[in-house]
């Protein structure tokens, strides 16, 4: 919308977001992105449920907001009662001694609107919100879908910067060569500046809405971004799946700081079966792990005990009972592990192995090889210490030390290693290579370069205790 303030012709970009309360993460994003939020409020209706989650989301961006009370035109249209609702809220309008600019307006008879874009315009000014067009180019992602005709296509805000035509772009794990920006209108333009929406044509996927669109120096640089991102992304997705606890993959345990902690759901026979196991399993102890029997009780293990297991990620043990055929259906669908005993000590003995597989494993030092520096030459891309490899061998993106004259130099990544103007991954001993070493390049004749990775090392060796019982008559 072009607003004239000050004798000079501006421009404000509207972002509007649905108020069901089906679309709580496009108001999220919207307030995210925006700089000033615009609050409507029907002054029929008053405030509802998403006037006030839209209003924590622009508490949550800290961005200021303006009121816009509308449908002031209808009979029963009530606006000192929004302003009272909101003030409770922390919310108070200006002339109530507050800080918010309240607009009172009817959209449907265009009542108070150019109040509003003048008072959208004082906020910016108070604000001082301006934006660069010459600096590297950015924008959010507002939206994104596979359009038949054009592929992939990203609606953007550009907070700042300058998208062109032909510009290497990336967000997210998607990237591509911008081939068209359309603006609001449906029209074709050359470029896009601060505040501008547009659609960019050109992704090789569809990005996911909030996420950050930037220009690179070319689309071989972009594509090396997405697929480190789409890498991380994908490790990061197996890391947050829900691990279970299996006795068999004991190092997959439940991680509590520095002490672990296993749960159990008991299941027993008899009563008095229940209170030996429950005893014998809490006797155990260990400074590092520490073992809760959550739910203990008597009969067949049914489809409640493996839901609860499910929902605290615990181990399900029976004794001298039988898994009900639900309950083993739904063990299976939860991937929870189920074991069922006849003898207490085999139990007890399963618990010691799996208390153990919790232990924190230590970590310690292998070195794989050693090289002398025996030229050093200074290269366009970096210092390369000529080498050769005196033990073991050198690896790539292994972990190196600098030694001079017995004294410890530097410490970082070998990130380059060349054999004959080749990359090689590893060079053995009596080969020549060219290295280079994250973060360092005052190499000199004579250093030695030791390559060295670490290992998590078992500690199943280690006892676990168990506590002596001590009668009492």
């Amino acid at each position: 919308v072009e607003v004239e303030h000050a004798g000079e012709r501006a421009k404000i970009t509207f972002l509007d977001t649905p108020g069901h309360e089906a679309f709580t993460a496009m108001r999220a994003r919207g307030a995210q992105v925006t700089d000033i939020a615009v609050l409507v409020v029907a002054a029929d209706d008053g405030v509802m449920p998403q006037t006030v989650e839209a209003l924590n989301h622009a508490k949550a961006a800290n961005v200021p907001i303006i009121v816009a009370i509308n449908k002031i035109d209808k009979p029963e249209a009530n606006p000192d009662r929004v302003k009272q609702q909101l003030a409770e809220l922390g919310v108070v309008p200006e002339e109530w001694g507050g800080d918010t600019i309240f607009v009172p307006v009817s959209a449907k008879q265009r009542i108070g609107l150019e109040d509003l874009l003048e008072a959208i315009l004082l906020v910016a000014e108070v604000q001082e919100l301006k934006a660069d067009p010459n600096a590297p180019a950015q924008g959010v992602v507002i939206e994104s879908k596979l359009d038949k005709g054009r592929g992939p296509v990203a609606t953007i805000i550009v907070q700042q910067g300058t998208f062109k035509q032909g510009d290497a772009v990336v967000a997210g794990e998607a990237y591509g060569r911008i081939k068209a920006l359309v603006d609001d209108r449906g029209n074709r333009v050359p470029k896009a500046t601060p505040s501008m929406p547009v659609e960019v044509v050109g992704l090789s996927a569809v990005p996911t809405a909030g996420e950050k669109m930037e220009v690179v120096k070319d689309e071989r640089t972009a594509r090396q971004i997405a697929m480190e991102r789409e890498q991380r992304h994908r490790q990061e997705k197996l890391a947050s799946q829900r691990t279970r606890v299996t006795m068999r993959d004991l190092n997959r345990l439940i991680r509590e700081g520095e002490i672990k902690e296993l749960l159990i759901v008991l299941k027993a026979d008899v009563h008095g079966s229940v209170e030996a196991v429950r005893t014998s399993l809490e006797r155990l102890e260990h400074p590092e792990v520490r073992l809760r029997v959550l739910h203990a009780a008597v009969g067949n293990i049914t489809e409640s005990d493996i839901m609860l297991a499910s929902a605290s990620n615990a181990l399900v043990i029976g004794f001298n009972v039988r898994v009900e055929p639900e309950a083993q259906r739904v063990a299976e669908q939860e991937r929870i592990e189920v074991r069922t005993y006849r003898i207490i000590y085999e139990l007890v003995e399963d618990v010691k192995a799996a208390m153990l597989g919790m232990l924190q494993p230590v970590i310690e030092e292998f070195t794989l090889g050693k090289a002398e520096v025996r030229a050093v030459f200074n290269l366009p891309r970096g210092t390369v210490a000529g080498c050769y490899v005196t033990e073991g061998k050198m690896v790539r993106n292994a972990e190196a030390r600098v030694w001079r004259n017995k004294q410890l130099v530097h410490t970082g990544k070998l990130h380059s290693l060349r054999h004959l103007k080749e990359d090689v991954r590893e060079i053995a001993q009596g080969y020549e290579c060219g290295i280079m070493i994250e973060g360092f390049s005052d190499f000199r004749e004579g250093d030695i370069i030791e390559c060295f990775e670490k290992r998590e090392v078992s500690r199943a060796g280690q006892a676990i205790g168990q506590r002596s019982a001590v009668g009492v008559s």
